[in-house]
């Protein structure tokens, strides 16, 4: 790996999983603390799974101790939802490969909002390096249009069923059109852009009390 003083040094490296592997294995009693903590996520994780609404009340505990309000965490949460409902409907025509969702949903972004994941989050100036999640920095609006064109793809999905990926491509436009459509009626209502530069990046809370007061 590229060092400090520009040279390339071997260099030991893990990942999450590894280094959690790790850690089960040191023979200390200084480890004991972060083995119990292991053992606590493993058991809350298999309690998710048997009651999937406990895996939401968490992700409510966390998205609002990150500062997020109450009203915006609802949004959030089932947006999730009817992503979900989506990936399944794809995985029901045959599609599995990240790659494939990837392009999908870029298909539905640019028809809803004229900018791919990756354009939208230069857009929001979200770091490069960053693995935040472009839907943790929109605003009620960009979350509604979301939740819109997902929905719609599915919709159109389940009535049509397509056979190929060129074929769910064209219902994933479609979809976004849907949404893209209904935001562009809304932004001549508003007299403003529905998309928004904001995000939610280091202070939730203030930026949100931002956002609410400029859609006021």
């Amino acid at each position: 790996m590229l060092s400090a003083d520009g040279k390339y040094y071997k260099t030991d490296c893990a990942n999450t999983e590894s280094v959690f592997r790790i850690i089960q294995s040191i023979p200390s009693r200084k480890a004991e603390p972060f083995k119990r903590w292991l053992a606590r996520v493993g058991y809350e994780r298999i309690q998710e799974i048997e009651n999937p609404e406990l895996a939401q009340e968490r992700m409510k505990e966390i998205y609002s101790a990150k500062g997020y309000p109450k009203d915006w965490i609802d949004k959030r949460l089932r947006g999730i939802a009817i992503r979900q409902n989506l990936t399944d409907e794809w995985k029901e025509r045959g599609i599995e490969e990240k790659r494939d969702f990837a392009i999908l949903t870029a298909e539905i972004s640019k028809a809803t909002f004229g900018m791919t994941p990756r354009e939208y989050k230069r857009f929001k100036n979200l770091p490069k390096q960053s693995k935040a999640n472009l839907r943790d920095h929109m605003n009620d609006l960009e979350l509604i249009f979301t939740m819109l064109g997902e929905r719609m793809t599915t919709e159109l999905s389940q009535d049509e069923k397509p056979e190929t990926f060129d074929k769910s491509k064209d219902v994933a436009k479609r979809g976004g059109k849907v949404a893209g459509n209904a935001r562009i009626d809304a932004e001549k209502e508003l007299g403003r852009p529905v998309t928004t530069r904001q995000n939610y990046f280091f202070e939730p809370e203030k930026k949100t009390k931002k956002l609410n007061k400029k859609d006021e």
